[in-house]
């Protein structure tokens, strides 16, 4: 028992010295050039990946922000549509006071000017939409 157990160390130990010699400079160096090569495939493949993913990513902020500005110009639209019809029923209100002739003037000023704050408000968001 005691020969056998003597007889595997000598063996491992013989197995282990001979793990560490060192390999040729030739085996080296193809080893090294070997390792340099899916190094360099390794970071190109990493590269277009992030190239890819960096692109779909501004692609998606680049829609995220024609979105946002189409609908800040139809907010800026609704508000002056709502400060101009506010203005309309104001001028109205005023145009009861009058009677007659003035006041068909008065109400169809109210209409022309609400009118025209409308087309105002509509080409500047026409104008700012993409």
């Amino acid at each position: 028992m005691r020969a056998r157990l003597s007889l595997v160390l000598v063996a491992s130990l013989l197995f282990a010295a001979g793990c560490n010699n060192p390999k040729s400079p030739e085996a080296v160096a193809k080893d090294v050039d070997k390792a340099e090569q899916k190094a360099d495939k390794e970071v190109a493949k990493s590269e277009d990946a992030a190239a890819k993913d960096l692109g779909k990513a501004a692609g998606n902020v680049d829609d995220k922000m024609v979105a946002f500005n189409n609908a800040a110009a139809k907010d800026a639209y609704n508000l002056a549509v709502a400060q101009a019809d506010g203005n309309r029923k104001v001028a109205l209100a005023n145009c009861a006071a009058m009677a007659g002739e003035a006041q068909k003037t008065c109400k169809d000023q109210a209409e022309a000017d609400y009118s025209a704050a409308k087309a105002n408000a509509r080409a500047a968001a026409q104008s700012e939409k993409q």
